[in-house]
Order: C-alpha cells, then sequence, then structure tokens
C-alpha cells in the first residue's frame, strides 16, 4: 500500500508542476514586451542615436518618431515629458529635471509605482513611477520632491535615475501612468 500512495503522491506532484509550468508560459506570453524593465527597442551598439524630428517653431511639440497609442514620451536631450493619451494627442508636457543616470533609449513600461519614499539623494519624494532598471541596479523612474525648497543639481558622484518633476506635474504623471503604461525614451 505504501508503495501506491507515493505513486500517487508522485504523479499528482508530477501533474501539479506541469500545471504550473504550463500557466507561467500562458501568462508570460501575454505580458508586453518590456514590462520587465528591459527596452524592447533600441539603436544597435555603437550606432549613433538619431534625435527625433522638431517642430522648431514650436519647441513643447511632440517629436515625430515618438510612437503610437498612450504613452510617456521622454526626451533626455530636451529634459522634457510629453503624456499622450491612447488617441495620439498631447494631455499635458513639462520639463524635468534628470538624476545622473539617464535610461537608455527605447521602449518600456511602467512597471512599478510608490506613493511616498526617500530618494536616493536623501529628500522625501511623492508619485514615484518606475519603468526600468539599469544594468547596476539604478531605478530610472519620475518623482516629485515633497519639499518646498528649489530643486539642487544631483550629486554627480552619486548614481540617481530620479527624474523629477514638480509636485503638480508629478500629480499628473501619478494618474496617467499606471502599471503598464508604455514610456518611450527618445534623444
Amino acid at each position: 500500500m505504501a508503495g501506491t500512495s507515493s505513486s500517487v503522491v508522485a504523479g499528482l506532484t508530477a501533474a501539479a508542476v506541469g500545471v504550473v509550468g504550463f500557466l507561467a508560459y500562458q501568462a508570460s506570453a501575454t505580458v508586453p514586451p518590456g514590462l520587465g524593465g528591459r527596452a524592447s527597442a533600441s539603436p544597435a551598439p555603437g550606432a549613433p542615436a538619431t534625435k527625433a524630428p522638431r517642430d522648431h517653431r514650436h519647441p513643447t511639440a511632440l517629436p515625430n518618431g515618438s510612437g503610437t497609442g498612450e504613452r510617456v514620451v521622454y526626451s533626455v536631450d530636451d529634459d522634457r515629458v510629453w503624456l499622450v493619451n491612447e488617441r495620439g494627442r498631447v494631455e499635458r508636457t513639462f520639463t524635468v529635471n534628470p538624476g545622473t543616470v539617464d535610461p537608455p533609449l527605447g521602449s518600456y513600461w511602467v512597471t512599478s509605482r510608490s506613493k511616498a519614499i526617500t530618494g536616493t539623494d536623501g529628500l522625501p519624494i511623492e508619485h514615484v513611477v518606475r519603468f526600468t532598471t539599469t544594468k547596476d541596479g539604478s531605478a530610472i523612474g519620475f518623482s516629485a520632491a515633497t519639499t518646498q525648497r528649489p530643486a539642487a543639481p544631483p550629486d554627480p558622484t552619486v548614481r540617481t535615475g530620479g527624474i523629477r518633476e514638480t509636485r503638480a506635474d508629478g500629480n499628473a504623471m501619478w494618474n496617467f501612468a499606471t502599471i503598464g503604461v508604455k514610456v518611450v525614451v527618445i534623444r
């Protein structure tokens, strides 16, 4: 009888592991590319990254070639963000103060959010919207400092991926960029 019971348990365990594996495969097949924090499209190594075309008469206009549909567009050269709705219309645009680490160009998805934490610079921050992590583990995301003092430039000796916004812009980002919303990083 003991041999039969252990065979049944072994069979049930193998079946359970198989079902869990199958469900994990199905779940991974439905996750948008890049949700894990890696860029889904970036220039080839060593290739110069071209800057998205700009409308020089309207410098705050959404750059051409920045994607389609609902997304956050972040220009590392212009230190500007555009919140673009599903119809491709800009709901808000604003300037930001980047940290010392820029994300690689490409498409990402919002992977985590925190209502209020302490930033790597020791300041209390709110409305943290993260979309990638660098190879060395630096989290890259948008946030707003809760202090009223003017934003100081980041300490160049500290690796920070925080892209700082005003509190009003941080609130708009928080309401717009929920988990899974696309983030496009352009030059």
